[in-house]
């Protein structure tokens, strides 16, 4: 059985993030319901093109990964008609779902205290840039300016004070706010199914930023206090760095212990730096990290980063290889947990789609179809709510739905 067999979701959103929450929730079983204007999620044939021929040509796997196993019907929230349609599907719901800033809630009655008059168990979940409360409160947001930027991730990854300020890959915030945005949803169900009451939860993107550095916060909260920025050369320690290999490949290290340095040392046949008076103490290395770091490199590009690795595995020094996107695609440990599961299109054929990161005992979680297309199921979705056909037709006609 899937966790959420039987939960009805009605959601309202576009781009990647309260999208990619709705997917989860999609994949862990629950009947999810996408509202989408009449022309569709601006987000639709957005992504980069996969290099793939046949039927598989030109469809949008980024769009589809984040909308996977939903049902679409198109409505025009910006008619009384339309808003009502949405209010009407919320009746017999679990949980609405929305990333619409909160004036844009009042415009369409679409606020918790709005829909608990519609349906008082109804779980009301907001992701926004920035929260529904305070004075930005009314700024748009995507990950690269309230995930990365506005929440110092961007800054601290910069290689020293004057390190070029790099861009993260594309939904990377977006993703990880979605995970936060189910957590309060499958809490808020919770107390939904023990009180029969349903609570407004949310969550935001520069929110979960912050809660994502939490080790730094804990005490940047306390002393508010400048967090100096490292380059390579002067990190703690050596061993708990990155390196280049003899292919043009990185490897990581993170055996942060003091013993540490000699078990490197030897593991990489540099017997005398683990005795030399130089590098004998941690503060000594840490003064002299240019040199170690400039000694390790020249070692390092003796042997591929796999070749590393393997001598490493030998002598149970923690490492890590920089993979490339497509080296992670054909990655056997990747394959032996199924993070690339197949999906089924009744057009286009098998596909491989992100397994989300969670698997259960039980089974039952997993992508149950593709993405719909704009308005797929409105007839359906709407005939499900009680609407009969003299209603749906004269809404197809007056343009509040499609």
């Amino acid at each position: 059985m899937s966790p959420l067999e039987g939960v009805k979701v009605i959601e309202i959103d576009s781009w990647m993030a309260a999208p990619s929450a709705g997917a989860i929730l999609a994949d862990l079983g629950a009947d999810v319901v996408k509202v989408e204007p009449l022309n569709g999620d601006p987000m639709r044939n957005m992504g980069r093109p996969a290099k793939v021929t046949g039927k598989l040509a030109g469809y949008d796997f980024g769009f589809d990964v984040a909308n996977r196993g939903k049902r679409s019907i198109s409505v025009a929230l910006d008619t009384d008609e339309g808003a009502a349609v949405v209010r009407r599907l919320c009746a017999d719901a679990d949980v609405f779902m929305c990333n619409l800033l909160r004036p844009r809630q009042e415009r369409f009655g679409l606020t918790p205290e709005a829909l608990h008059q519609v349906n008082p168990r109804l779980v009301h979940a907001t992701l926004t840039g920035y929260g529904t409360d305070g004075p930005e409160a009314w700024r748009p947001g995507y990950d690269v300016t309230a995930f990365f930027g506005r929440s110092g991730i961007y800054d601290m990854l910069r290689e020293g004070d004057d390190g070029l300020v790099q861009m993260a890959r594309p939904a990377q915030g977006d993703y990880t706010t979605g995970l936060s945005l189910v957590v309060a949803i499958l809490s808020a169900l919770r107390v939904a199914e023990k009180t029969g009451t349903g609570e407004a939860v949310e969550t935001s993107l520069y929110e979960t930023a912050v809660w994502t550095q939490a080790t730094d916060f804990g005490v940047t909260a306390v002393d508010r206090a400048p967090v100096r920025r490292r380059t390579r050369t002067q990190q703690i320690g050596a061993t708990a760095n990155r390196f280049p290999c003899g292919d043009g490949k990185w490897i990581v290290l993170n055996e942060p212990r003091p013993e540490s340095w000699g078990r490197l040392c030897r593991a990489m046949g540099l017997d005398d730096l683990a005795e030399d008076p130089r590098f004998d103490t941690i503060k000594k290395r840490f003064d002299n990290m240019e040199l170690v770091i400039s000694l390790l490199d020249q070692q390092f590009a003796t042997r591929s980063r796999d070749a590393w690795g393997a001598i490493f595995d030998q002598h149970r020094i923690v490492w890590g290889p920089v993979l490339s996107l497509d080296e992670v695609a054909n990655d056997a440990q990747a394959e032996a947990i199924g993070l690339f599961p197949e999906i089924e299109h009744p057009e286009r054929g098998a596909y491989r789609s992100v397994r989300i990161p969670i698997r259960t005992s039980g089974g039952g979680v997993g992508p149950r179809g593709p993405a719909p297309t704009v308005g797929q199921h409105t007839r359906e979705v709407l005939e499900e709510a009680g609407f009969d056909g003299a209603e749906i037709g004269t809404l197809l006609d007056d343009g509040a739905v499609g």
